[in-house]
C-alpha cells in the first residue's frame, strides 16, 4: 500500500484529492497539511511514502518544504497550476518525483504516483518544453543586482553591497531593462518574480 500526505491550502481541493486518492485500491491518504511546514511535520511523524505538494502555501512554500525533505526517503511530488521555469528549476534541484499541473486528469496522478514509485520522475510536459524556451537571460551579475533591486535598495545602495561603482549599476539596470523589455524596476521585478526566476 503506498501512504500519501498531502499538502494543499484549499480546504476543498486538499479534500477531494483526498478522495480522489484513496479509491485507489494500493493507496491510502494518512496525512493532510494546509502549509509547507505542517507537510515537513507529517512527513518527519508518519513516513509516508509520497508527499504531494501545492506550491504557494501559507507558512511555508511547498518548494522550501521540498528542500527541507531533500534527504528524507519520502518522494516528493509537486502539484500545482504555476507552470513556471524558475519554480521547476528549483524543484529539480530539490529532486523532486515528480511536478505535475492540476489541469491534469485526475487518474494521471495516480499513474504519476505509480512510476514515481519505481524510482522514476514524472514532469508535466508543457514544461519541459518550457525550460527550453524560457532561460533567464541575465547573468549571475545582473541577477545579484535585480534581487537586490526587489529588495527595495536604490542605485548607491547596490553600488555599495557590490562594490562597484553607482555608474556601473546603472549600465546594470539598463541592460536589464532591455533583456526583459521593460521600462522601469516595478515592471522588471515583476516580469523576473512571473518568470519564477526570483530564488
Amino acid at each position: 500500500m503506498i501512504k500519501i500526505v498531502i499538502a494543499e491550502d484549499q480546504g476543498m481541493l486538499l479534500g477531494a484529492l483526498g478522495s480522489i486518492l484513496d479509491l485507489e485500491e494500493d493507496m491510502t491518504v494518512i496525512g493532510k497539511a494546509k502549509n509547507g511546514q505542517e507537510a515537513v511535520t507529517l512527513v518527519n511523524q508518519f513516513n509516508p511514502d509520497v508527499c504531494i505538494m501545492d506550491i504557494e502555501m501559507p507558512v511555508k512554500s511547498g518548494l522550501d518544504a521540498a528542500e527541507e525533505l531533500k534527504d528524507h526517503p519520502c518522494k516528493i511530488i509537486i502539484l500545482t497550476t504555476f507552470a513556471r521555469p524558475g519554480y521547476f528549476e528549483r524543484a529539480r534541484k530539490a529532486e523532486v518525483g515528480g511536478y505535475l499541473l492540476k489541469d491534469s486528469p485526475s487518474e494521471e496522478l495516480a499513474d504519476s504516483i505509480r512510476v514515481i514509485m519505481k524510482g522514476r520522475r514524472v514532469y508535466a510536459p508543457e514544461l519541459v518544453d518550457m525550460v527550453f524556451q524560457n532561460d533567464n537571460p541575465l547573468t549571475d551579475r545582473e541577477k545579484q543586482v535585480i534581487e537586490l533591486i526587489a529588495d527595495g535598495k536604490n542605485t548607491k545602495e547596490i553600488a555599495s553591497e557590490l562594490f562597484i561603482t553607482n555608474g556601473t549599476v546603472r549600465n546594470y539596470i539598463s541592460i536589464i531593462f532591455d533583456k526583459l523589455g521593460v521600462s522601469n524596476r516595478i515592471e522588471a521585478i515583476s516580469h523576473f518574480k512571473e518568470k519564477g526566476w526570483f530564488k
